[in-house]
């Protein structure tokens, strides 16, 4: 028998085609929701992620578990994808997202089974998925400053003990606050919060500090370690005379010459500080290095210098004084000077620190304490959610139930509205539905709670009471979830199911797998080369 053209061009692939490749694709995303399935909700449990060389990070955090795990299989990676999607755009509902597309998948393939194509599912699942977007839009609320603390502790609720929760979700809220009055971007918590872990204290003590705080200390010790309201200019480089940028050799044919060669360097530096001092500057922030004979002449000047800082610190200074990155001292204009309320250095834990108060409310430093730097890795993480939800929620302001009150809700309307339908997407619409309420399901699971009594009686309480009737996962009750102070931002969910959907419309896409037998080297470019 002849082999056909097709067979021999994929001599060397192994291959999956249709419903097989599809099972292969889902059982993936089983074993992906799998992984975080039990750290939903405030009741979800901790895992224990070690990394090859032993490093040990407990988390119930779902985008850590997912960003740490060690996965190959390409499906994965495109679903995990969407998570990493879903915390760069709302910075909450990795969990949820994860958990939709494997219920929506394995609904899928039920429908694939009784012969539904899935290009009809996928119709049906972007009607679904615009009936939800429009319910959503529907019933969300307005947010008011209860809410907003309201919607930080939710978010926090089961990653750290309440008496912690209630000091990050105050110090996040304060956080975005600070930035909201500045004005930035939606992400400028990334670039105007610096995080910093101290060893000593306990988590307790983090607090936020209006200005930059660095492990860093004067360049000459005999200067002042600390001074109050003075002017700051920034410089991005050296503060040396300049080198040559060729390689060349002096002949020196009388003592004379080297030591006016000495003075003309000398008299250029002595030029720059008379600049600084006419500004009248009482601190320098160099990017990079101070030559040692500029030390002297700064300190006798009055000028207290700092050296060698991240590029990410001297912009988070310039935020916070007001102060303009200028790159040569000799075209300093006073409109590039700054202002800072104090200067103070500290000894931490034997470390050597210095803070810098600022003027502007343009950015701070988060002090993160903790006995240990799990701990202290833990805090950083819950702050970090915090702060993000509560700065996403000055660009979206609406807000929905918890509980998996809205889950329950949608599930109920698209069930109506499916009936709307007369082809087979209505088949997709209700398999949409049953995998909303994968939320609730879980978050009853994880509580110690009948899963399906438990959505059967939302069902049947929302139906006399509204959308807003959630689950109270520490009693079993249903209760209004604005009562209870169980709140999420709009955006999170809304942004959770347009992810989950289309990935999986992207994975129903998928009707044939290859895989290389080849292992997969890196070319000898070299080689190539000659």
């Amino acid at each position: 028998m002849v082999e056909s053209e097709e067979s021999l061009a994929l001599d060397d692939t192994e291959r999956l085609v249709g419903k097989s490749a599809l099972i292969n694709n889902i059982k993936t995303a089983t074993a992906l929701a799998g992984a975080v399935r039990s750290t939903l909700g405030p009741n979800g449990l901790d895992k224990m992620l070690v990394s090859e060389n032993g490093e040990v990070t407990v988390t119930n955090d779902g985008v850590t578990v997912l960003e740490k795990a060690k996965i190959d299989h390409p499906t994965a990676k495109l679903l995990i994808g969407a998570s990493m999607s879903q915390d760069r755009a709302a910075k909450d509902g990795t969990t949820t997202t994860i958990l939709i597309i494997s219920e929506m998948l394995q609904n899928s393939l039920d429908l694939i089974k009784l012969g539904v194509h899935p290009t009809i599912i996928i119709q049906g699942f972007e009607l679904a998925l615009n009936e939800c977007l429009e319910q959503i839009k529907l019933h969300s609320r307005k947010l008011n400053e209860t809410h907003r603390n309201d919607i930080i502790r939710t978010v926090l609720s089961g990653k750290v003990d309440s008496v912690l929760k209630e000091r990050l979700a105050f110090l996040a809220i304060e956080a975005a606050n600070n930035l909201e009055y500045s004005g930035n971007s939606r992400d400028s918590e990334k670039i105007r919060v610096k995080r910093l872990q101290l060893k000593e204290g306990t988590v307790m003590d983090t607090e936020i500090i209006p200005g930059l705080m660095i492990a860093k200390t004067r360049v000459d010790i005999s200067s002042n370690s600390e001074s109050n309201e003075g002017r700051i200019v920034i410089l991005d480089g050296g503060f040396e005379n300049e080198k040559l940028e060729i390689d060349t050799e002096i002949e020196i044919s009388s003592p004379g010459i080297m030591e006016d060669f000495h003075k003309r360097s000398r008299d250029k530096l002595e030029i720059k500080i008379k600049k600084l001092v006419d500004e009248e500057i009482d601190l320098l922030i160099v990017r990079d290095g101070i030559t040692d004979e500029a030390i002297s002449l700064l300190t006798n000047s009055g000028i207290v210098a700092y050296r060698r800082f991240e590029r990410e610190d001297i912009e988070l200074l310039s935020l916070v004084t007001g102060a303009k990155i200028c790159r040569d001292i000799s075209r300093l204009n006073s409109s590039d000077v700054g202002n800072y309320s104090r200067r103070y250095e500290e000894i931490i834990s034997e470390g050597k620190f210095t803070t810098i108060i600022g003027v502007k409310n343009g950015g701070m430093t988060v002090a993160i304490r903790g006995t240990s730097p799990e701990k202290r890795d833990e805090v950083e993480r819950t702050f970090d959610d915090a702060l993000g939800v509560a700065s996403k929620l000055s660009d979206d302001s609406r807000i929905l139930p918890g509980g998996g009150a809205i889950q329950v809700h949608l599930a109920r309307q698209l069930r109506s509205f499916a009936n709307k339908h007369s082809g087979r997407e209505q088949l997709a619409i209700d398999a949409f539905a049953a995998s909303l309420e994968i939320v609730p399901r879980v978050l009853a699971e994880n509580s110690g709670f009948d899963p399906v009594d438990t959505i059967l009686s939302l069902s049947a309480e929302q139906a006399k009471n509204g959308p807003w009737i959630g689950l109270n996962i520490f009693n079993g009750s249903n209760e209004d979830m604005e009562k209870s102070g169980v709140l999420e931002p709009s955006l999170v969910f809304r942004q959770s199911i347009i992810e989950a959907t289309e990935a999986v419309n992207s994975v129903l896409r998928i009707d044939d797998i290859l895989w290389a037998k080849t292992d997969i080297t890196t070319p000898d470019w070299e080689s190539e080369e000659d």
